[in-house]
């Protein structure tokens, strides 16, 4: 049967999608990413060998029309993706946005290095969620969010922290998300 269409977005490394195409054992169809000098990032080795396509660095409608249109019905993920996604493409497409940042508790932490926030603000508690992506930044329909410890941690270990929270809370929304439609057309030829 056919897998349900994953196209990824992606402004850094891309070792996120990587760990998380490793760990479901399933490459996204499309990784995306923004056009930026080599000297600000190094792509994950493991993105360069799966393919990738590159956008303009700030992409414009028709761009992402051209990486998007033929995949009406994909689960579209944004991964570090420091671009905002355009809002005429929020409800033609099902796109969710990994935050590590509890915005759910603490809606301050919304937008960007909310890590950085978090230790600066001397949180004790910090977490990571997956939320629909709207029109404002961070503003979607959280979906699925942990709570962690963030005590004691220096800036590196909440980074850290985050990181392991935001992979798991992905990976257990991704497995049920790509396997939809398969299940649906299951119960649909009995």
């Amino acid at each position: 049967m056919d897998k349900r269409p994953w196209l990824t977005f992606f402004s850094q490394t891309g070792s996120e999608i990587a760990d998380l195409s490793e760990k479901l054992g399933r490459w996204p169809s499309r990784i995306i990413t923004n056009e930026r000098p080599e000297h600000l990032r190094t792509i994950d080795p493991r993105i360069v060998k799966n393919g990738y396509i590159t956008l303009p660095n700030k992409p414009n409608i028709e761009s992402y029309y051209s990486v998007l249109d033929y995949y009406k019905d994909a689960i579209v993920t944004l991964h570090g993706w420091l671009r905002i996604f355009p809002a005429e493409l929020c409800g033609q497409f099902e796109t969710y946005n990994g935050h590590p940042g509890l915005i759910t508790k603490y809606p301050e932490l919304k937008g960007k290095d909310p890590q950085v926030r978090a230790f600066e603000g001397n949180y004790k508690i910090g977490g990571s969620v997956i939320h629909h992506v709207s029109a404002g930044v961070d503003e979607g329909g959280v979906i699925s969010s942990r709570e962690v410890s963030l005590e004691g941690l220096d800036l590196d270990g909440i980074f850290l922290i985050l990181r392991d929270t935001s992979q798991s809370l992905w990976i257990d929304f991704l497995k049920n998300k790509l396997d939809e439609n398969r299940k649906n057309s299951i119960s649909w030829s009995i």
